[in-house]
């Protein structure tokens, strides 16, 4: 079977998935896995930028996901006027500080020199770091004592939501650029624990800087790229058009409203893997590969090796911020706790290697794929369960199995990609 066969009719199989979810399930349940695989495959894009094309092995997949969400409520949400009174200048003017001082501490260490070199950088950091706390903090604690039940932050720019996608893109690539140029010259396995990390400290941040997300507060009623369901309730033309094809409502406009989160994210997913293709094919992407495959030799060859893996890992960090942006905005909410490394690392990382590292097409099946199943799992492992126990008696036993059924996604997601590895180490779609 040739790799174009294989790869349509994989791609056919997780649409008649999707589509036989409609007719077993609900339409609106397919629409939400097509949703969120959309989604997913983006992020898988994403990793596999970074690890198919450049041997990058970055586990904070979690923390550019979180700073696309960020984006969402930065961009989009409109400014509490009462906070910017309180202590909005503030809050700038302590972070300017704050940057003021690294900067100066950087002067510092390039103009001096021997012992004295660290003990003016201290002493520069010491002084910026109680200036930057004094001035910071009078300004959080007034913003977020304005009205800290609904509020307590600053808002946004009440700027189009869709905007916000590619900010958080520009939101990721800026933190990518800061852990790249610290982090990109470790080890793999170094650097895997340094992006893990920076990534936890990226969800710390948003879990307890209240002036900026709200943190466990989460921020709600995000603005939405398509109507709202009660609006097409309300109109008379549209009520009469679901009549006609013999919906109710309610049906069709939670139908219509996801159909158009779909268009608009098949939009941006297209985009990004033309753009992918087009730079897989290109030389930079031959040079990228090359890289990754011997190190040594392109540097012989007079590659700037560490350049292009900042070049990719930023790129790569970019379309995981977009991804998160437009989660976020399809949740309609900022929610700091569901940040885990379950699902935004480990689940990531699964779909590209089931779906074939270095393939951008292996990406996307995996995306879809591996959501389709993380979300189906549990529910069919209850009907499954439901017929193994209907003949036992309740008690212990009974109750067990059906309790041990939420487990089975992590028992499916093994599964899956121990038989993935045994019978094609290189994925469903391998790179050609």
């Amino acid at each position: 079977m040739n790799d174009r066969l294989r790869a349509v009719l994989l791609f056919g199989l997780v649409a008649l998935m999707i589509v036989g979810t409609g007719f077993v399930q609900s339409w609106n349940s397919a629409l939400i896995i097509l949703n969120m695989g959309l989604v997913s495959a983006l992020m898988a894009l994403g990793v596999n930028l970074q690890w198919g094309f450049a041997g990058l092995f970055n586990v904070g997949v979690m923390g550019f996901v979180a700073l696309g969400g960020l984006a969402v409520v930065l961009t989009s949400m409109p400014p509490v006027g009462a906070a910017w009174s309180a202590g909005g200048l503030r809050i700038l003017a302590g972070l300017a500080l704050g940057a003021a001082s690294i900067v100066a501490a950087i002067l510092v260490w390039k103009k001096t020199s021997g012992r004295v070199r660290g003990w003016a950088v201290a002493a520069v950091l010491l002084v910026g770091f109680f200036a930057f706390r004094t001035v910071f903090d009078a300004g959080v604690e007034a913003v977020e004592a304005v009205d800290a039940a609904t509020s307590g932050y600053l808002g946004g720019l009440g700027l189009p939501v869709l905007l916000a996608w590619p900010v958080g893109g520009l939101l990721a690539a800026g933190a990518a650029w800061i852990i790249g140029k610290t982090a990109l010259g470790l080890r793999s396995d170094y650097l895997a624990i340094a992006t893990l990390g920076i990534a936890e400290i990226v969800i710390a941040i948003l879990k307890n800087e209240d002036w900026m997300s709200r943190g466990v507060k989460n921020v709600n009623g995000l603005p939405r790229p398509v109507p709202y369901e009660v609006d097409l309730q309300a109109d008379p033309g549209f009520v009469e058009r679901a009549g006609s094809i013999g919906l109710d409502p309610t049906t069709a406009s939670t139908l219509l409203v996801k159909l158009g989160y779909s268009v608009l994210f098949t939009v941006v997913l297209v985009i990004v893997l033309v753009l992918a293709q087009l730079a897989l094919r290109s030389p930079w992407g031959r040079m990228m590969r090359a890289i990754r495959d011997n190190e040594t030799a392109a540097r012989a060859m007079g590659k700037d090796v560490t350049g292009r893996h900042l070049q990719v890992f930023i790129l790569g960090s970019a379309i995981c911020g977009i991804a998160g942006a437009m989660m976020t905005t399809l949740d309609g909410q900022l929610t700091p706790t569901s940040y885990q490394p379950l699902r935004y690392t480990f689940l990531i990382w699964v779909m590209v290697i089931v779906g074939g590292s270095g393939n951008n097409l292996g990406a996307v099946l995996g995306g879809f794929f591996i959501w389709f199943a993380w979300v189906q799992v549990e529910p069919l492992g209850q009907a499954i369960m439901g017929i193994v126990t209907s003949g036992m008696e309740d008690g212990g036993l009974k109750r067990h199995l059906i309790d041990s059924v939420q487990h089975m996604r992590l028992l499916t997601m093994g599964v899956i990609l121990l038989l993935v590895l045994r019978f094609s180490p290189r994925g469903l779609l391998p790179e050609r």
